[in-house]
């Protein structure tokens, strides 16, 4: 919870003093009905006195109530803060975790991480955690008190204490198992509904939508099953402990009435030691109950710390600032975590700047993960990569992006306005600079036509624009960074003919004068690279122009050139009979 409430540990640490304070005089103030119940029954009853107990107690509890406002200042004035720090905290987590770890975890689960479980961690902070002091401090008072009136009554509450216990500790194992997995159930549930409203016209044209989704039923069903088990884990542990402090309370009366009955003890004293042993039970009956909402607390707590301990990319000493933009990978091997053998391995090229470099070759050979590379995704475990002659572990992630523009084939736009979306990759730019982007990359025409302009809101993930419309926005903001290194993933090979077109335009103006790596699916966008690379298996196994390489004829370029070749040559045969 320290760790949780982070820049407000310090009024936490206070708040938990005042909680405690504020029990040990609640428990001082039930105390106080023993002295008062032995007054009372006194022959004859000394009324000063009396009257001395009942103006302490009175002021026990004004004392405690004033401890408790001060108690709830922390609830009212922080429970908020906290709230908005712990999201700001993992939203700051989630920007410096490295994009490798970043991409491992599923937008669902660090969805249900930011929202619910830092809800739930503020609210442990601000309730659970006093609640939990209450409710520790006041039986321990208590019980001392009883056994320093009578040992055997003492040790009749020390002993059904002692055997309610382990009770208590499988409630926490169970509840501590069960909310792991009813936390990981919402997480599952999460991601699948996002995924469900993002494919809903998949879902819909597939007859897969509505109430009975099999995308959906099976994650519901399976949060459903968590939160039963959890819940049933923990009832039976629950209601023995509550039974074993409650026979507990039984035998207090039963022993104390026997020891009034042998006048070993006054009828006054037992009367006063079975009121304070009943505020010594309520506390333990409750805590029993309340044990699922601590682990509940510590599973939420656990996973935003989870997320907090992420340690960023390490940055290696003499860092300096790239003073050209060539680009050289030395040796490199590199493999994802999980898998045994390296996506990359003994790489080795050299992009000269202002130059264009194709990456080519079959699914799987690498070619993306050169791409992340470049833009420090992850460090190789072997091997160097070196933007203009510096070492990229040198540089903060940031810092490399900073000089970084990426276009890619799926376009990513935000429920934001155009204007918005372009600016992304220059907030302060003016709205001159953003039209001038815009015009650069094919984009002003199209936004003149509707009716709100750069105003427009493009829907979730730009839902309202075309292919090529939205494709030209993301060129638009990668003219508009003006970064010196520019990665391209073949942004045209889903767009039509017309699109691809237009498209094409836009990116020869965005790539002007820059160094240049470009994905290549279809190898005829990419015969007038400077060089190409040929990835087979995570190595480069050729290098050279598109005329070098069609030279070899045995080589995989020339093969995958003569395979393209072909595929133009395919066409859909006549498969209708006629009539139909």
């Amino acid at each position: 919870m320290l760790t949780a409430a982070g820049p407000y540990a310090p009024q936490f640490r206070g708040t938990l003093r005042v909680s405690f304070a504020a029990s040990l005089v609640q428990a001082a103030a039930y105390a106080t009905f023993i002295p008062l119940l032995a007054e009372l029954t006194r022959e004859p009853v000394r009324t000063g006195r009396a009257w001395l107990w009942v103006g302490l107690l009175a002021a026990l509890v004004a004392g405690e109530a004033a401890l408790r406002v001060r108690e709830t200042a922390f609830t009212y004035d922080y429970w908020h803060l906290v709230t908005q720090t712990t999201r700001l905290r993992l939203g700051a987590g989630l920007r410096s975790m490295p994009q490798q770890e970043l991409a491992r975890r599923a937008a669902g689960d660090l969805t249900s991480v930011v929202g619910n479980n830092a809800t739930t961690a503020a609210a442990a902070i601000s309730s659970l955690s006093t609640l939990f002091i209450q409710l520790i401090t006041v039986p321990t008072v208590l019980g001392i008190v009883v056994l320093a009136l009578d040992w055997r009554l003492g040790l009749v509450l020390v002993a059904g204490t002692l055997a309610a216990l382990p009770l208590v500790r499988q409630v926490q194992r169970c509840s501590n198992t069960g909310y792991d997995e009813v936390n990981e159930a919402d997480a599952a549930l999460s991601d699948r509904i996002v995924e469900y409203v993002q494919g809903l016209p998949v879902l819909k044209a597939t007859g897969q939508a509505g109430a009975g989704s099999p995308r959906l039923t099976a994650v519901l069903a399976d949060q459903h099953h968590a939160q039963a088990r959890a819940n049933r884990s923990a009832a039976l542990p629950v209601a023995g402990a509550q039974l074993i402090v409650q026979l507990a309370l039984v035998a207090l009366v039963a022993i104390g009435s026997a020891l009034a009955l042998d006048t070993r003890l006054s009828p006054a004293l037992v009367v006063a030691v079975v009121v304070t042993a009943a505020r010594f039970a309520e506390p333990l009956s409750l805590a029993a109950t309340m044990t699922k909402l601590f682990e509940l607390s510590e599973a939420a707590l656990r996973r935003v710390d989870e997320v907090l301990a992420v340690q960023p990319l390490p940055i290696a000493p003499d860092g300096q600032e790239p003073a050209t933009f060539d680009l050289r990978f030395e040796n490199v091997t590199f493999a994802y975590d999980g898998q045994p053998e390296p996506t990359l391995e003994g790489v080795d090229f050299t992009i000269p700047e202002r130059s264009l470099t194709a990456l080519v070759g079959p699914s799987g050979s690498g070619k993306t993960t050169v791409t992340k590379l470049i833009s420090r995704y992850a460090d190789p475990q072997t091997g160097t990569v070196r933007l203009g002659g510096t070492d990229l572990r040198t540089l903060e992630p940031d810092e490399v992006l900073r000089h970084i523009a990426a276009v890619f084939q799926d376009v990513y736009l935000f429920d934001d306005t155009i204007r918005a979306n372009i600016a992304l990759a220059r907030p302060d730019a003016t709205d001159g600079e953003i039209e001038a982007a815009a015009r650069a990359a094919n984009v002003h025409d199209f936004v003149s036509r509707l009716p709100d302009g750069y105003g427009t809101r493009v829907g979730e993930i730009g839902s309202a624009l075309s292919g090529g419309e939205r494709q030209r926005i993301s060129i638009a903001r990668a003219i508009l960074k003006d970064a010196p290194v520019i990665l391209l993933d073949e942004p045209t090979a889903a767009l039509d003919t017309e699109s691809e077109v237009v498209v094409q335009q836009a990116i020869d103006r965005l790539v002007a004068g820059k160094t240049v790596v470009v994905i290549a699916h279809r190898l005829s966008t990419v015969v007038g690279a400077d060089q190409i690379l040929v990835l087979d298996d995570g190595r480069v196994t050729q290098r050279g122009t598109h005329a070098d390489l069609l030279a070899d004829t045995e080589g995989r370029y020339a093969r995958m050139w003569a395979a393209q070749l072909a595929a133009r040559e395919w066409h859909m045969g006549s498969t209708v009979r006629p009539g139909r």
